[in-house]
């Protein structure tokens, strides 16, 4: 069932690209792959630089932490995990995690201060966004935001083994400054939402221009064409 998923998955995003409407890019490194997490929070890592010392952030948990849990059971690490926004902190309230799971309650941008979130129009959703794009202003949230390199030192980290972004719109910013800053990473997986209306395909194609020139090079591409994994050669 999961393959005949992503075989319909690939096959809209190939039709997409073909129609101009997405990208359509080559996986430009090899490496061993590994798939983490639930199909719906499904990350592709390369495994073999992780170990139990390995610094991980994880930038946007809503309400599936499958791949936060699948990194810390396989590498007996520990994660850094953000969401500011209050749907997420509200139900990771009620779960029982476990010591490797290190929770942090505001979220990564391009700068230093308070950002407005969103609600997602449709109330059965979890992921707030930063971007205003076709959501109103009912139920809007400000929260504490921070560059990375903030946040690498105010949690003492000189370095970042892995960063995974799933920040609804608002990773443009943070790729660029990460990118154009040099931190020092490993790996770094990221959604892109050109897909969104008032993004496009070109914001993520700079983004990713960016990336590259910063030594990262893609090892792997989910089917939906959205999620992308990146390691630093």
């Amino acid at each position: 069932m999961i393959n005949l998923k992503n075989s319909v998955r690939r096959s809209r995003h190939y039709l997409r690209s073909v129609l101009g409407k997405d990208l359509r890019v080559p996986v430009e490194l090899n490496c061993t792959r590994l798939l983490l997490g639930n199909e719906r929070a499904e990350w592709c890592v390369c495994p073999d630089p992780l170990s139990s010392d390995s610094v991980i952030y994880s930038f946007g948990v809503g309400e599936d932490i499958s791949f936060d849990l699948a990194l810390i059971q396989r590498f007996g690490l520990q994660v850094h995990a953000f969401d500011p926004t209050p749907k997420s902190i509200a139900w990771l309230k009620q779960q029982r995690l476990p010591r490797g799971f290190v929770f942090h309650d505001y979220g990564v941008a391009d700068y230093d201060g308070v950002a407005r979130f969103y609600p997602p129009e449709n109330p059965q959703y979890v992921s707030y966004s930063a971007r205003q794009i076709e959501r109103g202003a009912r139920g809007v949230t400000e929260a504490p935001v921070w560059r990375l390199g903030t946040i690498m030192r105010m949690l003492g980290h000189q370095h970042i083994d892995l960063l995974k972004m799933d920040i609804e719109g608002s990773e443009y910013g943070v790729v660029n400054d990460l990118a154009a800053s040099r931190l020092p990473m490993k790996q770094l997986l990221v959604e892109f939402h050109h897909r969104w209306p008032g993004i496009g395909i070109e914001e993520t194609r700079s983004a990713m221009q960016a990336l590259h020139r910063s030594g990262f090079r893609i090892f792997a591409v989910s089917p939906s064409g959205e999620e992308f994994s990146f390691i630093r050669t």
